[in-house]
């Protein structure tokens, strides 16, 4: 079951080279052969050739489904059509390798054949089942099983699926004496009819792996069998034309040192099937421009092939020039990609996009009149400053209540603060110190630190009411993952992590963080409410439901942690530690989605390693700069905002069009909820009364989850109950298009008799001033020489001004720069 990799040598040949889905003929007519001179240790062993053209290792052609391949003798190693190696007895012989007419001979050397070969439950039975589709959960994996037979699911619990197989129904499923005639056998080969079907032939290798394991009194998995450390993938990364076509090779390295080629054993999955396919034997081929990844899945483990296409034009950086490192990777990433990059947008567009990510309100006529007009070169860098709350002057930074708000907001949303869950005094509580932490810029590793350490009551301490909305350790472990790492343990609870190396041990240890947490009433139970106090106590355990065993705290891929009177505590170092790439990069990665329209990892809460981020060395170089400035959220914001990348036009180019992952145009958003009420109130001049709250008060600054208002609940306001950002609605959808066409309470609004409308026409102000007026309220522009025309042509044709006024408001307020954030 072992072999040692060698380092690949060159196969130079003398002759001319022709292929299909060549990505650029090499000089010489040379190809490598990979590995050079493979040694298979026991039966069963196989090994992957891959013969690939010579030439810059991530572009040059794969060759191995066009080569031909023979074995000087089958008896010692078999070959199949594809590459792939079987020992048969052992000894040494050579595999012919043939491509476009020119043979090299591949040394291969066969040791540890016998007649009666030891088969090793877990490293050889397990993949075979997992590899037919046995342990999936539609099939014996299933909650229930199948049949009668139930299996671990993706065979997380060989010892487990060892008694289902050998014991279970009474033992019939295995016949020591006569292994041909075991049921374990005859139904995935289908000789006896069988639910799933046929899963492999009779006589191929995985049959004779069973039919010798059974033969050799069916046993169970070693208590000393090494473990699966890493996967090896290669080519790791490809970059080429579309239609292009590569062969994987996967091997597993142990804990042991000892190394097994698994290629016929691993799953593999495309992470973007609009970019590339790949069968069940490894083999992809790229089907359409962008970039993607096949991954790699065994015992447990995965690990990604990342595939890269570029368009069929040449990236035209003419003109671009950074204004910050993040331009520098974008850039990087526009060559690789083939992607010309939009124009900057104009400053109208800037002015309200700015306004709208930074606070979720929209800028006065006076802030668009002011902005449009200076002639200051560093006029958005200026904005930026201002509507952050970060030039110092108490008079410029007028805008830090909003972007207080707003935070509070968005951070409320993913905290499930919520009135029917924490209570009306526990809500607020949470409320005011979030608005308090945003207003301070509180750095981010401060507010989690508060956040996990909390105690007290949940009305004079905000982040006390963590533990009241999320009220069991698993619920408070999942809710720590999810919001603070961008890792979604749920899967873990009951089952290894089909996609991640998260276990239930791991699910589990991490739970035990928060065993100890607890709550009872406080003093002030019935005079305000149901407020609570969280404790530590001195007692409280976790323990893993499959193995019974208690579960030292341990963070997430690491080691227990020494004992401490409040866990929590080693939880928070560890989780805010400034080498916790996790925390770094989950952080930026969501505020890059904000910003910029998705995350570089999308969804922004699954993190994990085989969801790759779009540009990895951009979320590096984020996190990097997050850390190195403290954590500081609206250093962060600022960084961002100053990039040429997010100050694109969102009108794509006729290379970029089609891009949604690398931020060659901005990507035009719906405005959420909120901040679109706060918009039409502001536009119209007739704010929203909110039960409970003060007139005035807008939809940003509301604390709880739920209020009795149509425009909020049809525009996907979230009630609070889950910690995934995608309880937020933010697609438009039929029933919000309909509502801002059809709403009396919008066309109440634009006709209110104290509105703006009724201001401008009181005032007795010029038909264009009042158009002006209402496309700078509106859209924070000017009307163009086209629209003012437009304008003038409908006045005349208008009842009255008033009337014409209204529909022109109605107009803006329906279209989509009003609606949007482009």
């Amino acid at each position: 079951m072992q072999y040692h990799q060698d380092r690949p040598f060159l196969l130079s040949v003398g002759a001319s080279l022709f292929f299909l889905g060549c990505l650029g003929a090499p000089a010489r007519a040379d190809y490598v052969v990979s590995p050079p001179a493979p040694t298979l240790n026991g039966n069963y062993d196989r090994v992957q050739l891959l013969v690939t053209a010579a030439g810059e290792p991530e572009r040059a052609a794969d060759l191995t489904h066009q080569a031909q391949f023979r074995s000087s003798n089958p008896q010692i190693v078999a070959v199949d059509p594809t590459g792939q190696l079987l020992a048969e007895g052992n000894g040494t012989a050579t595999v012919i390798v043939a491509a476009a007419g020119v043979e090299h001979a591949v040394a291969v050397t066969v040791k540890g054949v016998t007649a009666a070969p030891a088969i090793h439950f877990s490293e050889q039975v397990m993949p075979i089942l997992s590899k037919a589709g046995c342990n999936a959960g539609a099939c014996h994996g299933s909650q229930f099983g199948k049949g009668g037979f139930k299996l671990s699911v993706f065979g997380f619990a060989p010892a487990d699926d060892h008694l289902a197989i050998v014991r279970d129904g009474f033992g019939r499923r295995i016949n020591r004496t006569d292994a041909a005639q075991s049921l374990f056998v005859l139904k995935p080969t289908g000789a006896v009819s069988h639910g799933g079907g046929q899963r492999f032939a009779a006589g191929s290798v995985d049959h004779r792996i069973l039919m010798s394991w059974i033969a050799g009194g069916a046993p169970g998995p070693a208590a000393a069998a090494p473990k699966l450390a890493s996967l090896h993938v290669e080519p790791a990364h490809r970059t080429g034309a579309e239609g292009f076509e590569q062969q994987l090779r996967v091997v597993a390295l142990y804990d042991n040192g000892a190394t097994r080629d698994i290629t016929r054993w691993a799953k593999y999955d495309s992470t973007d099937e609009g970019v590339v396919a790949v069968t069940p034997t490894g083999r992809y081929q790229t089907i359409g421009v962008g970039e993607g990844a096949v991954m790699v899945r065994f015992d447990g483990l995965a690990q990604l092939a990342n595939v890269v296409v570029p368009g069929s034009g040449v990236a035209d950086l003419t003109g671009w020039a950074d204004q910050n490192f993040i331009d520098h990777f974008a850039a990087a990433k526009f060559r690789e990609a083939g992607l010309t990059p939009s124009p900057l947008c104009d400053d109208a567009t800037f002015l309200r996009r700015a306004f709208l990510t930074a606070t979720g309100t929209t800028p006065t006529v006076e802030q668009a009149k002011a902005f449009l007009d200076s002639t200051d070169s560093n006029k958005r860098g200026r904005l930026i400053d201002r509507l952050l709350g970060l030039t110092g002057d108490p008079a410029q930074d007028v805008f830090n209540d909003a972007y207080a708000a707003y935070w509070t907001l968005r951070w409320s949303d993913l905290l499930r603060s919520n009135s029917d869950v924490l209570g009306q005094p526990g809500m607020w509580a949470e409320h005011n110190w979030l608005t308090t932490s945003f207003r301070e810029n509180k750095p981010m590793d401060h507010l989690v630190r508060e956040l996990i350490t909390a105690h007290g009551t949940t009305t004079g301490s905000g982040p006390a009411n963590f533990y009241v909305a999320f009220a069991t350790p698993a619920a408070r472990a999942e809710a720590t993952a999810e919001l603070f790492l961008g890792v979604r343990l749920q899967c873990a609870q009951c089952h290894h992590h089909p996609f991640e190396t998260l276990s239930q041990a791991d699910y589990y240890g991490f739970a035990a963080f928060f065993a100890r947490v607890s709550t009872k009433p406080s003093a002030d139970y019935s005079r305000l409410g149901s407020p609570k106090v969280i404790l530590v106590r001195s007692d409280g355990e976790v323990s893993n439901p499959r193995t019974g065993k208690v579960m030292a705290p341990t963070p997430l891929m690491g080691k227990p942690v020494a004992e401490t009177p409040d866990r929590r505590t080693a939880l928070a170092d560890w989780l805010t530690a400034r080498d916790n790439r996790l925390f770094a990069r989950n952080i930026v990665n969501r505020y890059v989605a904000h910003l910029l329209g998705r995350g570089l990892v999308e969804p922004v809460d699954d993190m994990r390693a085989t969801n790759p981020p779009t540009d990895a060395e951009l979320l590096d170089a984020l996190a990097d700069d997050f850390v190195k400035n403290n954590f500081d959220v609206k250093h962060l914001l600022r960084t961002i905002m100053n990039s040429r990348l997010y100050q694109l036009d969102s009108q794509p180019t006729p290379s970029n069009g089609a891009d949604s992952r690398f931020y060659s145009h901005y990507l035009v958003k719906r405005i959420a909820a909120e901040p679109l009420l706060d918009a039409i109130d502001a536009v119209t001049g007739a704010p929203t009364k909110f039960a409970k709250t003060p007139l005035g008060t807008r939809a940003i600054e509301l604390p709880n989850g739920e209020y009795d208002n149509s425009f909020l609940k049809t525009f996907g306001k979230p009630k609070r109950a889950d910690v995934c950002t995608c309880e937020r609605v933010s697609d438009p959808n039929l029933a919000q298009a309909l509502h801002t066409l059809n709403s009396e309470a919008i066309t109440a609004k634009i006709a209110n008799a104290k509105g703006r409308i009724a201001g401008l026409v009181a005032a007795k102000k010029p038909p264009a001033e009042v158009v002006t007026e209402l496309y700078l309220a509106a859209l924070s522009r000017r009307p163009t020489d086209a629209e003012r025309k437009l304008c003038d042509e409908l006045l005349a044709q208008a009842p009255d001004a008033p009337t014409f006024y209204q529909d022109l408001l109605w107009s803006l307020i329906n279209s989509k720069q009003f609606l949007c954030i482009r």
